[in-house]
């Protein structure tokens, strides 16, 4: 399958696969799903499966055996009202914030060596060690609540009443990454309900042969 590259203001992307029309696909999301078209950088993004019957695992997830700790097996529950969800739900909150809604942020929240791998399109990149609340910098978690999370911050308290909903998301089940900025957002009275987890990441959305994009070389 070629590459398809998109010119964007802010960066410039590669698509790692090309939309089709729903009648040339073979291997569509859902039955009645082939594509979601979605916004990333300012430009239209159509999520598909891999076509190719070949097509195998990104070596950069085949691995099965991490160091333990820090690459452990994550619960399958967060707590506190958080949802796990998975790719369907994923690419619905992915849908919704592309036709507008900004009440919704799909956050990629892994350092960006490994988004330069490739990430999932429409998500935005946050990276953990950044939102690490009580061991990052105050003023740059401030920030980002405010700027990201629709968060104020009134006379030194948080402010969640126009929170954001936010899907978060890392390299999978043995990745703590996502799973420490939730557990700080709770820490500090985010809403729970407010905060969705996509357990899988970019593991099994890498399994399942969906589109994603990277910075370009």
């Amino acid at each position: 399958m070629k590459l398809h590259t998109l010119f964007a203001a802010s960066a410039l992307f590669t698509v790692l696969a090309l939309p089709m029309t729903a009648s040339a696909l073979d291997v569509n999301i859902a039955a009645d799903l082939p594509s979601v078209d979605v916004m990333h950088g300012g430009q239209k993004v159509s999520i598909m499966r891999n076509q190719n019957p070949n097509n195998t695992v990104n070596a950069d997830f085949a691995k099965t055996s991490r160091k333990c700790p820090p690459f452990c097996i994550q619960p399958g529950e967060m707590g506190s009202g958080v949802e796990t969800i998975g790719e369907l739900e994923v690419m619905h909150y992915l849908k919704k914030m592309s036709d507008g809604d900004k009440s919704i942020i799909v956050v990629d929240s892994r350092t960006p060596d490994w988004v330069e791998k490739g990430t999932i399109p429409g998500s935005i990149n946050i990276p953990w060690d950044k939102l690490n609340i009580g061991k990052s910098d105050p003023i740059t978690v401030q920030e980002i609540l405010e700027k990201n999370f629709g968060v104020k911050n009134q006379d030194g308290f948080y402010m969640f009443d126009n929170a954001k909903t936010v899907v978060m998301f890392c390299n999978g089940p043995w990745c703590g990454q996502s799973p420490t900025n939730i557990k700080g957002l709770l820490k500090i009275g985010y809403p729970g309900n407010k905060i969705k987890w996509y357990r899988g990441g970019m593991q099994d959305w890498e399994v399942l042969g969906l589109t994603t994009v990277k910075p370009a070389k």
